[in-house]
């Protein structure tokens, strides 16, 4: 359970204090010239640029927001995102016994809060800041400054290591345990084995996914979704799509690589419980590896370490002693509830019109864009999203999010062998590509840092995409520099 403080605007920014980090790429030349130009610099978010002296500025809230107190939640959200989690003695309990990193902004900071993985992995230093101990060794696909990731074994093991593909598993495999913490008590657990999984080709990664102006996408409804989807349908580029469904009403899901998870409360339920291996109200028992559930579960002593029984976040009974009624009703929610709220009122990223390129590049860049054919999947504007119940600035809103939210088979080059859902292996949800200038890190595993690659890697045997990437590889030189800096500008 939280305790954690109303967080107000000045505090928040005042512990934004992070050290300068090194954007630039060198540039990679495709065959024919073009060169992703990397990391746009520039405003973030919305929010003026970070100096090597001034702090990473506050995510950007959604504008109008009402009722009054909205902001409020807003700032604890954003208070609780960015809080460190221990196993127990502190304030924040519930870290563990398996892990793979202990605070949603550690792997959501790039370029601020909200976004994706940062050009400096936290989770390679959680050795040397004393998160996990010498006990835990770090993987090789861990590294200073590649991609933050998580872990999956496609299919379970045979006894030789080698995969047994009439087994599906496809389960989050934590990277780090508690064991060995003053902490964990007597917890006593052994990582994944991870080299066994590489050297058998039986391994797959994912990144986080940024959840900047993620409220306009969980308030669009199905019909307009649909109604997207029939308008695409007589594309010319080989291009269908599908969506994913909540098993229980039927209805579309939306966030997540496959599209998984039907609202951001389930998004953060989940995330807490299988990132930082918290129990909450939607997911109420310690998560053991897939391995371990099928061999009867974690062990006796590993089992509610932080004391006070489950689920270790729970709603906050004790109302604060502010007079302000708002302030003190945000103290009653979970870590979930405010976590959603936070996601749900953090602004859409605000492209530039003229940054890289120059704004003639941009704008035909733009219109490559859509008659190449990128545009069948990646939908840059859904018009709108239904009335909203929670602030004005989530209804009737247009939705530049560049993405169907559909799913799409994406081929042998990018399939992970994974089903979340309906989705199968090789399908993925069109990733969204409002901010995507100012990534580092693409793709579902985070294998590239160049746009150039990451557009290539859409070409392969079964993949929708491959049509328009023959199409952009039939572009001239300068056509090509044009729809790169136009994806560069989002």
């Amino acid at each position: 359970m939280k305790t954690t403080a109303l967080c107000m605007r000045g505090v928040i920014l005042a512990a934004l204090v992070f050290p300068a980090i090194a954007l630039s790429q060198t540039p990679t030349p495709t065959s024919s010239g073009a060169v992703d130009p990397g990391v746009r610099p520039g405003a973030i978010n919305g929010q003026p640029a970070a100096t090597p002296t001034s702090p990473l500025p506050l995510p950007s809230v959604s504008q109008n927001l009402h009722p009054v107190g909205a902001l409020e939640f807003f700032e604890n959200g954003l208070g609780r995102f960015m809080d460190e989690e221990v196993v127990s003695g502190g304030t924040n309990n519930g870290l563990g016994p398996r892990f793979n990193f202990n605070s949603c902004s550690g792997c959501h900071s790039q370029p601020t809060i909200g976004g994706t993985g940062p050009a400096n992995n936290p989770q390679f230093q959680v050795i040397a800041n004393n998160i996990v101990t010498s006990s835990n060794t770090i993987p090789t696909f861990i590294t200073a400054h590649g991609p933050t990731r998580e872990a999956r074994f496609p299919f379970f093991a045979n006894s030789d290591g080698t995969p047994n593909t009439s087994a599906p598993n496809g389960g989050v495999e934590d990277l780090f345990t508690v064991t060995g913490r003053a902490d964990a008590g007597s917890c006593s657990i052994q990582q994944p084995n991870f080299a066994q999984a590489q050297e058998n080709g039986n391994i797959i990664f994912r990144i986080p996914t940024p959840v900047f102006g993620a409220g306009l996408v969980e308030n669009i409804d199905d019909s307009t979704l649909l109604a997207n989807h029939r308008a695409q349908a007589s594309n010319n580029f080989g291009i269908s799509g599908s969506f994913n469904h909540n098993g229980n009403d039927g209805t579309i899901t939306r966030f997540g690589w496959k599209a998984q998870n039907k609202s951001l409360l389930i998004f953060a339920g989940e995330a807490y419980n299988v990132e930082m291996g918290i129990t909450n109200e939607l997911f109420g028992q310690e998560r053991p590896t897939p391995e371990e559930e099928q061999a009867g579960g974690l062990p006796a002593n590993c089992l509610n370490l932080s004391g006070n029984g489950y689920p270790e976040d729970a709603t906050n009974f004790v109302v604060g002693a502010n007079s302000d009624q708002s302030a003190q009703n945000a103290q009653v929610p979970p870590d979930t509830d405010l976590f959603a709220e936070f996601m749900r009122l953090l602004a859409p990223p605000t492209p530039s019109t003229t940054t890289p390129g120059g704004a003639s590049s941009i704008s035909d860049g733009k219109s490559l864009f859509t008659s190449i054919g990128c545009s069948s999947c990646h939908t840059p504007t859904i018009n709108s999203t239904q009335p909203s119940n929670v602030t004005a600035s989530l209804g009737n809103a247009p939705v530049n999010a560049f993405s169907d939210i559909e799913l799409h088979h994406m081929g042998t080059r990018l399939a992970d062998n994974v089903s979340q859902g309906g989705a199968g292996g090789d399908q993925f949800r069109s990733a969204p590509l409002w901010g995507l200038g100012q990534r580092i890190f693409f793709l579902h595993d985070g294998r590239t840092t160049n746009l150039l690659a990451a557009i290539a890697a859409h070409k392969s045997s079964g993949s929708e995409a491959s049509q328009v990437v023959q199409n952009f590889n039939l572009l001239s030189n300068q056509q090509q520099q044009d729809l790169v800096n136009f994806l560069r500008s989002l």
